[in-house]
């Protein structure tokens, strides 16, 4: 039997092959496939699931099935996943990328289950190190058996000639021995506006200083080296990498550290993205008032980072009321003259500057959102950010939206603080602390970090304390305060899309799609279907920025 064709039907679409896309017509770098791509793009729980990506200088230039961008795309390298899980490179909108450098060249004090245990580990530091002033960072009283602050004699017995200064855990709290109290010239009558000297029953200082009083003893401390800086700053870059962080806040530097970051990025000796923020001093003002902000593919300074309190642990955060275990103390306000605050707030905005304020404490939560409010005038697309917002009154969190105003969070800071948390603000206030599910409700997004080096930098952390409300351990099993857990597909987001966008970034990163950046971390299991405590388990494949593969485990890429 003789068959008949459509000649003009085959021509048609000989044609269409030939003026279209024909099989692999277009380049690509990289082409990462068998995968489950989570995209980002998507609503609620559908976040957009793909198969495929496809990169070209850096950018992702596309996303879709396996065989779609097989057969599109042409490519000397392909990197076949074995169904592992490519999501947007996770950002942590919140850290401390140098104050974690420099910490890897201390004394690491976290995790001391007494202050015994803090001394040993100085002792055996101080044999090894030939530094001139010994310093170290992690130590949490509220860890130890007897939760009380602790008192300098082992130190200045141990180093009655070199100082020593041990940084708490938040950072809003040092103990310091008697050379380093005499070398930043702190005596029982020393007085600091937004910091205290704690004294014993006889009126000597203890050596522990809280916020502002430490700030002479830091000053007293010689500088690293800038060798010995930039190497620190590359075995942290290492690090993050290697916990799939690919971009990240450093929330409040000097000029002469933002100096060194540029120079080390222009350089090329960093490449993870970094968004810094310039601290709130007369220099700092000055300086970028006149200069302008800094935007760069890696380095960027548009933001400038405020305080108006200290640390719910050291009891520094300011709180309406009175401390549940100190009647007679509410805190610490660290700025005394708001119309100058204002002031600050009003120079920055027209300068097209952002702003974050760190504010803890119900009492530093409400002058913030007050402060903003007077000077946003209402919705606004200015992106300025509350930091921590760990205690915050019902009737304030509806102001988060009026002012356009992004939540930024640490998950882990619920998880590490809720053993103790009860006893510093009893059960009322306790139930609206760590409130993110209300916070994220406000303005319909929250970012999330970790506060580096004062939580950990791993990323699995962050997302299962978000949605499981628990710490690394598990506990507590039902969850603190669960009804204020995070859904999983937004506690992603609060790493990814979101993030981005608190740093005017998502125009570029934060998703999976044609003209972003690619940046992405790969990991074993899909964080967004597998049980939370999963999540602690899986393992970072790879991790990409910009199309270079920055990070990755041999034993999962062969």
């Amino acid at each position: 039997m003789m068959h008949t064709y459509n000649v003009m039907g085959i021509f048609a679409v000989a044609g269409l092959l030939l003026g279209g896309c024909t099989f692999q017509s277009e380049p690509a770098d990289l082409i990462l496939h068998n995968a489950v791509v989570l995209t980002m793009t998507g609503l609620g729980e559908d976040v957009g699931v793909e198969q495929a990506v496809a990169i070209r200088d850096g950018v992702v230039v596309g996303v879709g099935k396996e065989r779609e961008i097989l057969n599109k795309f042409r490519t000397p390298r392909k990197l076949d996943l074995r169904g592992h899980v490519v999501m947007p490179g996770l950002i942590d909108a919140h850290a401390h990328l140098l104050g974690y450098a420099e910490g890897l060249t201390q004394v690491d004090l976290v995790g001391t289950s007494s202050w015994d245990e803090v001394v040993s580990r100085v002792a055996a530091f101080g044999q090894t190190s030939n530094l001139p002033f010994l310093t170290g960072r992690g130590w949490d009283q509220n860890d130890w058996s007897t939760p009380d602050w602790p008192t300098r004699a082992a130190l200045d017995s141990l180093f009655p000639d070199r100082p020593v200064f041990l940084t708490r855990i938040d950072g809003h709290a040092g103990i310091a021995n008697g050379a380093a109290l005499q070398a930043a010239g702190i005596t029982s009558a020393s007085f600091f506006d937004g910091g205290e000297v704690v004294l014993d029953a006889s009126g000597a200082p203890t050596g522990v200083l809280i916020d502002a009083a430490m700030a002479p003893v830091e000053a007293a401390i010689p500088p690293l080296d800038d060798a010995t800086k930039r190497a620190a700053l590359q075995e942290a870059e290492s690090n993050l990498f290697a916990s799939g962080i690919t971009a990240v806040v450093d929330a409040g530097l000097g000029v002469g550290d933002l100096a060194f970051l540029e120079d080390a990025y222009a350089a090329e000796e960093l490449r993870i993205r970094l968004w810094a923020w310039a601290a709130d001093t007369p220099e700092s003002h000055a300086y970028w008032l006149e200069r302008g902000p800094i935007r760069q593919e890696r380095f960027t300074v548009e933001g400038f980072k405020f305080y108006l309190d200290g640390a719910l642990g050291s009891r520094g955060a300011v709180l309406l009321a009175p401390y549940s275990d100190r009647p007679e103390w509410s805190g610490l306000q660290l700025e005394s003259d708001l119309d100058a605050l204002r002031g600050r707030f009003e120079a920055l905005r027209d300068a097209g500057f952002q702003v974050a304020t760190h504010a803890i404490g119900d009492s530093a939560n409400r002058v913030a959102l007050q402060l903003y409010e007077q000077v946003l005038g209402g919705m606004n697309d200015r992106r300025w950010r509350i930091e921590h917002a760990q205690v915050v009154a019902k009737t304030d969190i509806p102001r988060f939206a009026a002012n356009g105003i992004i939540p930024s969070v640490q998950p882990t800071h619920a998880t590490s603080d809720m053993y103790w948390a009860g006893m510093r603000l009893g059960r009322n206030r306790l139930a609206r602390a760590y409130a993110y599910k209300d916070l994220q409700g406000a303005l319909g997004l929250l970012a999330l970090g970790t506060d580096f080096p004062v939580e950990d930098i791993d990323p699995r952390k962050t997302f299962y304390a978000a949605v499981a409300r628990r710490d690394a351990e598990g506990e507590p099993k039902a969850g603190f305060q669960i009804d204020q857990a995070l859904k999983p597909a937004d506690a992603l987001r609060g790493m990814t899309v979101w993030a981005a966008l608190a740093s005017f970034q998502s125009d570029s990163l934060g998703t999976i799609e044609p003209g972003k950046w690619a940046d992405l971390t790969v990991v074993d299991r899909n964080w967004l279907t597998v049980e939370p405590s999963e999540v602690l388990r899986s393992e970072v494949v790879a991790t990409v920025v910009a199309g270079d593969l920055v990070y990755q485990d041999a034993r999962m890429l062969k």
